[in-house]
């Protein structure tokens, strides 16, 4: 399989399946997913360009130095017209990225409430959901993301619309970057460890903060006899992807759980991995995912998760572009978690300094299959961080 093949049935949208936009609601789409494309690739590009040549200079003259980190880059840019414009444009993209969904979910509640009942009664067994969960308050304080209701509200019984919203949503927040597919960064992982350690082939493979699983069916496709499981607060988020995952023919173990403490027994996982997951909770909780991801590691398993690259990874300019979601998108440790020394977290997790791991890896889905591998193998450079060019990956082994 390669960038150039035919999407598979896990790439497959259920939510514009079940509930079909008008021809509107789609061009509203649409024009949000160039707005977006316009803001994060042209917009910034010129916003950065500006640094470069008036910003920075006259920071060096009044310092005799250049900014030393990201929040001096953000004092010198934000009384710029240039930032101010993008920021308000990226935020207003953002609202309306969820605000270009929502009546198309909102009219067709009850087929997609019907298909997640279906699912139920066809594989009840591979969806476990804990009515008595805790939620914790970092989750249900903020709508993050700008998305209305967040991961977690539910509107009725056997709900399943922010499922549907979060699906839907991300497809028009991706539609005007670089990414090819649905999936892109659990399909560039899995690739990434097929090519690079040929050797592990993952049993049981466990994703945390799976959403509605656009990482987690990747998986399944690059590890087709392991058995994949997917975790996470969000009730109507599992609903949904149980129901995706029964709609493409995919076995995914769903159950809603803290990745915090988990009900598996020790040892149980080969492979555990998360996607955009752990800036969205504090480095406190990180500690105890790490933990609980240790414990749940066989030995000579591998916890690897796909992030922001550090602070200590990328020049001042970066650090301040990164880590505008702290401030603007309602994801406020952020910034906080790209501070952090990576390694030692594995390591106060209980990880052995030598195995743990760093790297950026290649878009499988944006790349040419060839230069993607020579990449995993080590051979060649990974493109830059930015807008889906190539993904930053750390974790360790047991």
């Amino acid at each position: 399989m390669n960038a150039l093949a035919p999407q598979p049935q896990t790439d497959r949208l259920l939510a514009a399946q079940i509930a079909p936009g008008t021809h509107d609601e789609r061009a509203r789409q649409g024009f949000v997913s160039a707005l977006r494309r316009h803001v994060m690739v042209k917009m910034s590009a010129a916003m950065r360009a500006s640094y470069e040549r008036e910003l920075r200079p006259q920071f060096e003259r009044t310092h005799a130095r250049p900014p030393a980190d990201g929040v001096e880059v953000r004092r010198l840019m934000r009384p710029h017209p240039i930032y101010q414009a993008w920021s308000a444009l990226r935020y207003n993209a953002q609202e309306m990225t969820w605000a270009s969904v929502q009546p198309q979910i909102e009219r067709h509640l009850p087929a997609l409430r019907k298909e997640a009942e279906r699912a139920q009664q066809a594989a009840p067994s591979l969806l476990r959901l804990k009515p008595d969960t805790k939620l914790p308050s970092y989750y249900t304080a903020l709508d993050i993301h700008l998305m209305p209701g967040n991961f977690h509200s539910e509107f009725g019984d056997q709900d399943v619309a922010q499922g549907a919203v979060y699906e839907l949503g991300t497809a028009v927040f991706g539609g005007g970057m670089m990414l090819r597919r649905r999936g892109a960064v659990g399909l560039s992982m899995a690739h990434y460890l097929r090519i690079a350690h040929p050797q592990f082939v993952p049993q049981r493979i466990l994703d945390l903060g799976c959403t509605v699983g656009n990482n987690t069916l990747p998986y399944v496709e690059v590890f087709p006899d392991a058995e994949v499981h997917g975790i996470d607060l969000s009730a109507p988020q599992l609903r949904f992807a149980h129901a995706r995952a029964q709609a493409c023919g995919a076995t995914v173990h769903y159950s809603q759980q803290n990745a915090e403490q988990t009900d598996f027994p020790d040892g149980h996982f080969d492979l555990i991995v998360s996607s955009f997951f752990l800036h969205e909770i504090s480095t406190a909780s990180t500690r105890k995912v790490f933990r609980e991801a240790w414990r749940l590691l066989r030995p000579g398993g591998l916890m690897l998760h796909m992030e922001l690259p550090p602070a200590s990874e990328a020049d001042p300019y970066y650090n301040f572009y990164l880590d505008w979601d702290a401030y603007h998108n309602n994801e406020p440790h952020y910034a906080e978690f790209r501070r952090q020394d990576f390694a030692a977290l594995c390591s106060e997790a209980g990880f052995e300094e030598r195995n743990f791991v760093q790297r950026r890896i290649g878009n499988y889905t944006a790349a040419d299959p060839e230069e993607f591998a020579e990449i995993a193998r080590g051979e060649r450079d990974a493109p830059a961080h930015g807008n889906g060019a190539s993904w930053f990956v750390f974790g360790a082994w047991k």
